[in-house]
């Protein structure tokens, strides 16, 4: 949460060329709920379950980028079907711009107080230290960590 996915991975797309899918948009639009109401209404497994199906359908896309949420990787079946698919980045960004950056949290049914997202982060941190590649997001605009992204991706290539 806070981290970049959203803007960072739609100015990666543009810069790759590609297609841009935020799963929790995609969620949003299938379900007709925004995701606090999901949460709200059906639970986090409900909204989690909308999340993997919403993950294959993306996955199932050639030249995209996604943005996955938070907890996305929690998920074992994400996990795996994300390693067979594709890549992952790590926007790696301090819990003190996290936070500024969703300081308005309306759209956000897990923000809490800080102590609560340190908590958060501790627990799903393995799960991003497995990433492909880790980027760090703290600095600079969506645009430029983009760019830099698409370096390091070439590099790979």
């Amino acid at each position: 949460m806070g981290s970049g996915k959203t803007s960072v991975g739609a100015h990666l797309a543009q810069e790759l060329a590609c297609r841009f899918v935020d799963l929790d948009r995609e969620i949003e639009h299938v379900s007709g709920l925004n995701i606090a109401e999901i949460f709200a209404r059906e639970g986090e497994p409900a909204f989690r379950r909308f999340e993997s199906l919403a993950l294959r359908e993306a996955g199932a896309l050639h030249d995209v980028v996604v943005a996955t949420g938070g907890g996305t990787l929690t998920r074992w079946e994400n996990r795996d079907f994300i390693q067979r698919s594709g890549l992952t980045v790590w926007l790696d960004a301090p819990l003190e711009v996290m936070l500024e950056r969703c300081r308005d949290g309306a759209r956000r049914p897990l923000l809490g107080p800080p102590e609560q997202m340190e908590a958060l982060l501790a627990q799903r941190i393995g799960y991003y230290r497995g990433a492909d590649l880790r980027v760090e997001a703290g600095a600079g605009s969506p645009e430029e960590v983009a760019r830099h992204i698409a370096a390091r991706l070439g590099d790979l290539a």
